[in-house]
This record gives structure tokens, C-alpha cells and sequence, in this order.
């Protein structure tokens, strides 16, 4: 996708970097401008030393990359080449990317610490298939050989992960003996320890989940963490014990317990199932938003809602990983549309998907009129999918027909008021919220973490909001 004026400004980290970018479109300022056909732009920018500054950007998601020593991401050198892109007032040379283009896009492509040595398992097997086949070895002969060192590797890894589960066991019931207020204290630090352990028993899913751990508990109020932290280790040994006792689990929850362990399906082989969940529609994003996680990866959210749905909305979620250093933003804005067909995750609460294909371009798209049904009706819907999948983290929910209103303790609520019904709004949406409470009437959607509903968009009596 093109970078577009409205997107290198949502891309940058604030308005002086917007400032600083606008200084240096000059082509004189740039030694060296380039573009190849696989969405690569680099440049040379000249610095305050000798040497340039190499710049690297990725038409394609956002990635960018500059060896200025600027702290701010993406730096003004960055967010100038992208600008310059745009404007189309200097002229980019076409040809192959130089060595230190190709370097960068190859560490791209490196998968995180977790996945390297089941990378090198596949590359083993295909090697050992090529050298097979070199000895003269029939097709099936050594797609028989390749077969069995895939399953022994599937059972070796099976072990593995089980050995890290009963490790878990001893360390979850070590931070019970020593109380949730002893273990919230020193969260950090034990829970990296024990991360690295189920890491290297190949169970990276769930170690991400434990690294992440410390980050939301102390993104809570005081009071509130001892009974989080209860929670999440509850929640972990549910896994644990799913993930023992997965021959007894019906087939889409068994794919969530595999899942949240770290076994990955291969967009290849999603999009090959017969039997996954297939949706061809007409889809708006209603939100995008980017995550860094303890594995040094970023991780991005595109959430979709399927446009004029009469009988209930339908979501979807459009994940990807990227290193931290890459762009943090989906290759979808706010606000898109765009006409494809999914096919979705096995789950017992599908909501992960892939686009299978996409019908023309994507664009922007007016916002479409939420689904009508209210605020209780849809947090019933995040019940369901508790009840099915236990360990779901957020739920997309849309609403009509409620209001925003300040409670006495001072936090704000998402309030069904004829329904007495209301949940609390995210507490980093309280600026927000002053001006959405003068609104008789809203409709709206976002997300719900268990805690806090995330409002991503709005439509009221005053007119519409949105949090991009």
C-alpha cells in the first residue's frame, strides 16, 4: 500500500518530527534516492558528519529503518524519504536493492529467538530431502523419509513442551506459598525466568503471555493487581491442564490450546483446510493498533467489522508480527473498506483471520451504521466466547442506544441506562469521555478486555468520534 500524506502523519511520533522531516525535502539533500519493484525506497541523507545517513522505508507495511542516532521512531529522515515518495518532486532511480538494503530486509524476515532452531528443523528436513533425492532415492521413498523426521521432530517437541508445563506447575505453585502480594512485587523477575524456561521447551505462546505479565499488572491500579495476578496464574494452569488432556478437547478448542502454546499454522496450510470458516463480505477496520512485546516483537492488530450485518456484527482480527525496529502499523487504516474473502483460525470462538483474497483495492469507506442491539445483548456475546474459550484476553463489541456517564467514584461508564446495565470505559479514554457525556445517545464500537471497553468509534446525537 502507498504511503499517503495522512499516513506518514499518523506514522510520526509528533509534530516537530513532522517539522523537522519538511526541512529536508529537498532532493539536493539526498545523494542517493532509489526504489526497486518490491516496495523497497532507500536513500542517502546528508548529516551533520562525513558520512550519510542510510535510510530504508517499505511501501509495502511501514517498515522503516535510519542509522541517524535519533531516539524518536520514525526519525525525521525516515518520515522525510516517505514525504518525497509522496510528493513525487524528486526523482527515484529504479534497480536493485544495494547489500545493505538487502541486509535489513533479510533481519526482517528473521523470525524471533523462539522460532530460530524450528526454522533450522525445516531446513534440515528439506536438506536431508534434496540429498535423498541426490542418492538416487525414489519421490515417495524420500517423501516418506521427510514424513518421519517431521513426526519425530512433532513428538520430540511434544516432549518438550510437556517437561516445560510440569516445570510450570512447580512454579506456579511456588508463587502461591509465597502470596500474590510477594509475587506482584517481584513479577519481573520471576516471570522472565520462568519465560526463558518454557522458551526453550518450545512453548513460546505461553511464554510471551508470562513475560507480558509484570506490563499489565502494573498498568492496573494497586489494589486492583494481587487479584489480576491470581487470575492470569489461574489461567495458566487451565492452559497447562488443557494442553495435557488435549486428545479429550473437541477439535477448535484443541487448535486455541495448541495455539496458545506457540504451535503455528502456516498461512499456506489455512488457506489449503476445507474445513475452516470461510467469509466473503464487504469489511470496514474500526480499529488498528500496534503492541511491543517482551520477544522484541511488535505486534499488530487490524480489527474488522463486516458491513450491514442485519443478523449480529461479525469481527474479525488480522494479526501479524513484526520486529520492533519495523513499522508498527498494519498495512489498513481506520477506516478502510474493502471487499474480500476471509478464512479464519480454528477456534471455538473464531475471531483470528487471514485474507484469502481481496476484490480490488482497498479505500476508505464512509462509516457504516452499527449493528442495533445493545450494550447487554453484546457483552452476552463476550460471554459466550469466555465460556467457550476462557483465556480470551479482549472481545470486539458494538452497541447502540447507550450513553456515557461519570459514576461517583469519578470513572466513567458505558451505560445501557434504561437496562441499569454499564461497564466501565478504558481509564486512558477519561479526556475523552468529558466530551462524549454531553451526548444523549451513542452508538458505538471497541473492544473489552474484562476491565475496561476500549472505545474505537462513535456515532451520537453531537456527531461522530472516533480514537484514530
Amino acid at each position: 500500500m502507498a504511503f499517503t500524506l495522512t499516513r506518514i502523519e499518523a506514522l510520526a511520533p509528533d509534530q516537530a518530527s513532522l517539522a523537522e522531516a519538511r526541512k529536508l525535502l529537498k532532493p539536493s539533500m539526498w545523494p542517493t534516492l532509489a526504489t526497486d519493484d518490491q516496495g523497497l525506497v532507500w536513500g542517502e541523507a546528508q548529516g551533520s558528519g562525513s558520512a550519510p545517513y542510510r535510510v530504508i522505508v517499505c511501501e509495502t507495511d511501514a517498515g522503516y529503518k535510519c542509522t541517524c542516532p535519533s531516539r524518536k521512531f520514525p526519525c525525521k529522515h525516515s518520515l522525510a524519504l516517505m514525504w518525497l515518495r509522496v510528493e513525487n518532486k524528486a526523482s527515484f532511480a529504479q534497480g536493485p536493492a544495494p547489500q545493505w538494503v538487502r541486509d535489513w530486509t533479510a533481519r526482517r524476515r528473521a523470525s524471533s529467538a523462539e522460532f530460530a532452531e524450528q526454522s533450522a528443523r525445516e531446513t534440515s528436513i528439506a536438506k536431508a530431502i534434496e540429498a535423498e533425492s541426490a542418492n538416487s532415492e525414489t519421490a515417495p521413498e524420500a517423501e516418506a523419509r521427510a514424513a518421519a523426521l517431521r513426526e519425530k521432530n512433532r513428538k520430540a517437541r511434544e516432549a518438550g513442551v510437556l517437561a516445560g508445563l510440569d516445570e510450570l506447575d512447580v512454579w506456579l505453585k511456588d508463587q502461591i506459598e509465597r502470596g500474590l502480594a510477594v509475587f506482584v512485587a517481584d513479577a519481573a523477575s520471576s516471570c522472565r525466568k520462568m519465560a526463558q524456561r518454557l522458551v526453550d521447551a518450545k512453548a513460546p505462546g505461553l511464554a510471551t503471555r508470562l513475560d507480558s505479565l509484570p506490563a499489565r499488572l502494573f498498568g492496573l491500579g494497586e489494589a486492583l493487581r494481587p487479584q489480576a495476578a491470581a487470575e492470569e496464574l489461574g489461567l495458566l494452569h487451565l492452559i497447562a491442564e488443557s494442553y495435557r488432556r488435549q486428545a479429550t478437547l473437541d477439535a477448535p478448542l484443541r487448535d486455541d490450546v495448541r495455539q496458545m502454546i506457540g504451535w503455528t499454522q502456516t498461512r499456506e496450510a489455512l488457506l489449503a483446510d476445507s474445513g475452516a470458516l470461510r467469509v466473503s463480505d464487504r469489511w470496514r477496520v474500526f480499529l488498528t493498533r500496534a503492541i511491543a512485546q517482551p520477544d522484541r516483537l511488535r505486534r499488530v492488530e487490524t480489527w474488522l467489522l463486516r458491513e450491514g450485518d442485519a443478523q449480529g456484527p461479525r469481527f474479525a482480527l488480522l494479526l501479524d508480527f513484526v520486529p520492533l525496529s519495523g513499522g508498527p502499523v498494519s498495512a489498513y487504516s481506520f477506516g478502510d473498506g474493502l471487499e474480500a474473502e476471509l478464512v479464519f483460525y480454528g477456534s471455538s470462538a473464531p475471531m483470528r483471520a487471514l485474507v484469502a483474497r481481496q476484490i480490488g483495492p482497498s479505500a476508505q469507506s464512509p462509516a457504516a451504521p452499527l449493528p442495533s442491539q445493545s450494550l447487554g445483548r453484546a457483552f452476552e456475546t463476550y460471554r459466550s466466547a469466555l465460556a467457550a474459550r476462557p483465556w480470551i484476553d479482549v472481545w470486539p463489541m458494538a452497541f447502540s442506544g447507550a450513553r456515557i456517564r461519570r459514576a461517583a467514584s469519578g470513572a466513567f461508564l458505558v451505560d445501557e441506562t434504561d437496562a441499569g446495565f454499564a461497564l466501565p470505559l478504558a481509564s486512558e479514554q477519561d479526556a475523552a469521555a468529558l466530551g462524549l457525556a454531553m451526548a444523549s445517545r451513542l452508538d458505538g464500537v471497541g473492544l473489552w478486555d474484562g476491565r475496561g471497553f476500549l472505545l474505537a468509534e462513535a456515532s451520537s446525537d453531537l456527531g461522530r468520534w472516533t480514537q484514530a
